[in-house]
């Protein structure tokens, strides 16, 4: 039987230390700590979370409902005609609303007879809780958006306070997160009838 020489297995140079167990679990929680406030701050720049208060916007939302607000969706696009957004109340800047976007800058909004007319083509909404029960026409200035709430007939809006400045506006809202049983994407379609 032959003899193999035995594997020599070297030394490391310099021996690892360990660090004390309280000294790397507070390294572990600072790292921690760090990495949470990284992500709040980015997560609160690119979207919002906004609570429904009252029923300007039923039957789409309802009062108590929690919404996600995508805030970067008008710094990357263009707004729309049927957009649902979060904006700050002009004559009371503290103050956010949530409503759906009828008319864009330069456009003129008629509503009469229970309809709703842009550039004098009628919108089909189904998504109203009634038809509105108000008239007028309205021109949307350069850089402002027209809002109306779904609940025509119980909204405080553009019909009765003006358009709304872009740079106002906080976002547009993208989804219901609470209560679960709600969860649901927010629809921003709006039909024209030709």
């Amino acid at each position: 039987m032959e003899d193999f020489p035995a594997s020599v297995i070297p030394e490391a140079s310099e021996p690892i230390e360990k660090q004390p167990g309280t000294l790397r679990f507070f390294i572990d929680l600072i790292e921690t700590l760090v990495l949470a406030i990284v992500l709040f701050v980015a997560i609160n720049a690119i979207s919002a979370r906004i609570r429904v208060d009252g029923s300007s916007m039923e039957p789409s939302l309802y009062s108590g409902e929690f919404i996600i607000v995508n805030r970067l969706a008008f710094k990357l696009g263009k707004p729309h005609i049927g957009d649902v957004i979060v904006f700050r109340l002009p004559r009371d800047p503290k103050q956010e609303l949530i409503k759906r976007i009828i008319g864009l800058p330069g456009d003129e909004v008629s509503i009469g007879n229970g309809n709703v007319f842009v550039n004098g083509q009628q919108l089909q909404e189904t998504y109203i809780a009634a038809p509105p029960a108000y008239h007028g026409t309205w021109q949307v200035p350069e850089g402002q958006v027209f809002v109306l709430g779904d609940n025509r007939n119980n909204s405080s809006d553009s019909h009765s306070w003006g358009s709304v400045p872009l740079e106002d506006v906080v976002g547009k809202a993208i989804v219901i997160y609470w209560p679960p049983q709600k969860w649901e994407i927010i629809q921003h379609n709006v039909t024209i009838i030709p």
